[in-house]
């Protein structure tokens, strides 16, 4: 039976009349007393741009005690301060407290990097971070081998992770790897949130899919989504599909 820390996100109080927030479908959806729950080990964030799957997932990380830019509850430094007060509003609800936990921000992996390697500079009275991420400068590493060095090393098991669409940096063979990663993970009883547009990391076998979009938040079966179906018709015939493209377009 696998474990799943985080139980139920929902808003406990209403936003600010004039909040930008309030335009979000999906957190109007929220906002009108929707709740999500968490009952499998893997859950997916998907929908088009701008559908707010990065903003729930910060808010839920923020709420969470998580640094905003990423890393783990001890990551408290900040470059700029450009997340949205969302996760003042939300509510967590945990089953229990997980032993190990990270959130990872595709867009600002980038300065965590830089963090790990600023705390290694500096005075220490025990081993280097970088030592708990596979010993490795992550900015000596390519963009996707600094995403795997972190799942590989860093994620212990019996965990909360919070992933902000890991697939920006990753081949399709790497996407395979990660699925891997994640699969050894949940065996350890660990628990993934994702926001992701990638069809291959929606396909992990009972995962639970949410699709956000101008109506707000519903469940959705993998092979209904607007990402399988448009990546299988576009394989399928590309030939086909890019003389709709480029005649949409004249």
């Amino acid at each position: 039976m696998n474990r799943t820390f985080l139980r139920q996100v929902f808003l406990r109080r209403p936003l600010p009349e004039d909040s930008y927030l309030n335009r979000i479908p999906a957190v109007r959806w929220l906002g009108d007393g929707g709740r999500l729950d968490f009952n499998a080990p893997v859950t997916f964030l998907v929908g088009e741009n701008g559908s707010g799957k990065s903003t729930l997932l910060e808010a839920m990380a923020v709420a969470l005690g998580f640094n905003p830019e990423g890393g783990t509850r001890n990551f408290t430094f900040s470059t700029r301060a450009t997340h949205s007060v969302l996760g003042d509003y939300l509510t967590v609800f945990r089953s229990c407290s997980p032993r190990d936990g990270f959130f990872l921000r595709a867009e600002s992996f980038y300065n965590v990097a830089s963090n790990i390697d600023e705390l290694d500079e500096g005075p220490s009275f025990g081993g280097r971070v970088i030592d708990s991420y596979g010993g490795v400068s992550l900015h000596h590493q390519s963009h996707g081998e600094s995403f795997l060095a972190l799942v590989q090393n860093r994620f212990g098991g019996e965990g909360l992770y919070l992933l902000d669409e890991p697939e920006a940096a990753l081949s399709p063979s790497r996407l395979l790897t990660l699925m891997g990663q994640i699969h050894l993970l949940v065996q350890a009883q660990s628990q993934f949130v994702i926001a992701t547009h990638s069809p291959i990391l929606m396909a992990y076998p009972g995962a639970c899919l949410y699709q956000l979009s101008e109506e707000g938040i519903a469940r959705a079966d993998y092979r209904e989504t607007e990402h399988y179906c448009l990546t299988q018709a576009f394989l399928a015939d590309p030939e086909r599909m890019l003389r709709y493209v480029f005649e949409a377009g004249d």
